[in-house]
């Protein structure tokens, strides 16, 4: 009895002060009925046996948990965690046996989480995540990239997690997570992902639920997209332009920007030009590499027929080969990569805020806005 009564009041403490995840007391089944739902997941940990412990959901259910690390890492080791049984029917001192076999297991270097993931064919995070990848060998390298960076910086602690070992509210937790400290484009490109992967999964696997399904069935909501907004193309682009042309140092660097200008190409699309895609006789620019995967062909304006004119006199050669926009330092890429940090500074001369993408934004606000042509004949679909 004293036992329990020191656990209640180091419970209520902590209720009292500011909320604390963790909880150490010994679980018994008097204290796990005592344990009070919060409006978060949290943990309870059994102070007689390390990694065994008993998580409470906000909606009441409690289940029994050991938690533990794989490998010969240390703490570097990937943090695998296995639900042992719901409290009700799992008894308290049952769970801790299970518990302590499996954490047996784990010291004579097995994998308690990967064997229950091998038993039920369900694969973990990181295997469905490269099935999702090679199901579309058409996506842009880039795109993969920017896939890879999400999965690895925002989920990359899930990634050895059997996929039905992510549930609900690990989801709405990472979700919240993610908007708080990258922003709400992040939270939902990452949530989006997620979404994705488990698509194929939840088809080859009867029982199999997709967790960010459920947490959109269950009331959660993505955030709200917030487009920057950015005065008129008449009032912004003369002083952009401005800013330009007194901050970027180099020529062949404001040509970067002018070319996004002219054309609505984006950043990445304008710095990988190559030569063999500049056609000046026939008035054509030809950009392989796009977002949708599907190359252009873009009529050569005359303003843009003097920049390709200039640039290839610079080169000093006829018919110059390689990229329009080599990097003189020799970069991994072959070409300019970092202009963004001009952004600022351009920012501040024109009075207002710049970014890359905003040159195009604006190249197609004048056909769609002011000029009412559809959607199929402006550059949106690029």
């Amino acid at each position: 009895m004293c036992a329990f009564r020191d656990s209640l009041l180091i419970m209520e403490d902590l209720k009292s002060a500011k909320r604390v995840a963790r909880v150490k007391l010994t679980l018994t089944k008097r204290t796990v009925d005592a344990l009070e739902p919060e409006d978060k997941s949290w943990i309870a940990w059994d102070d007689r046996l390390v990694g065994f412990g008993c998580r409470v959901q906000p909606s009441g259910t409690k289940s029994f948990i050991v938690n533990y690390r794989s490998g010969d890492g240390g703490r570097k080791a990937p943090n695998k965690r296995v639900v042992i049984g719901r409290h009700g029917r799992v008894g308290p001192d049952e769970a801790r046996r299970k518990a302590r076999d499996m954490l047996g297991q784990v010291a004579r270097g097995e994998d308690p989480a990967g064997e229950r993931a091998e038993a039920r064919g369900v694969p973990t995070l990181a295997e469905a995540f490269e099935t999702y990848i090679k199901a579309n060998p058409k996506r842009a390298d880039r795109t993969v990239k920017l896939y890879r960076q999400v999965l690895r910086g925002k989920l990359g602690d899930w990634a050895r997690r059997p996929l039905d070992a992510i549930t609900r509210q690990d989801v709405e937790d990472r979700f919240n997570r993610i908007t708080e400290r990258h922003g709400w484009a992040t939270g939902n490109q990452a949530m989006s992902l997620l979404r994705s992967v488990y698509r194929r999964p939840c088809a080859d696997h009867e029982g199999l639920r997709n967790p960010v399904d459920l947490w959109l069935a269950a009331g959660g909501r993505f955030n709200a997209k917030r487009r920057r907004r950015i005065p008129g193309p008449a009032e912004v682009l003369p002083r952009w332009r401005a800013g330009i042309e007194a901050v970027v140092p180099s020529p062949a660097l404001r040509d970067i920007f002018l070319i996004g200008l002219y054309t609505g190409m984006r950043r990445g699309e304008v710095v990988s030009l190559r030569w063999e895609r500049v056609d000046l006789e026939r008035r054509v620019l030809r950009v392989e590499e796009t977002k949708s995967g599907v190359p252009l062909e873009l009529p050569v304006t005359r303003q843009l027929a003097a920049i390709f004119e200039r640039l290839r006199s610079d080169c000093g050669q006829t018919a110059p080969s390689g990229w329009v926009f080599p990097s003189p330092k020799k970069a991994r890429a072959g070409h300019v990569a970092d202009v963004a940090r001009f952004h600022e500074g351009i920012g501040e001369v024109a009075e207002t805020r710049f970014w890359f993408h905003g040159l195009r934004n604006a190249f197609i606000t004048v056909p769609e806005r002011e000029l009412m042509l559809p959607r199929s004949l402006t550059p949106s679909g690029w």
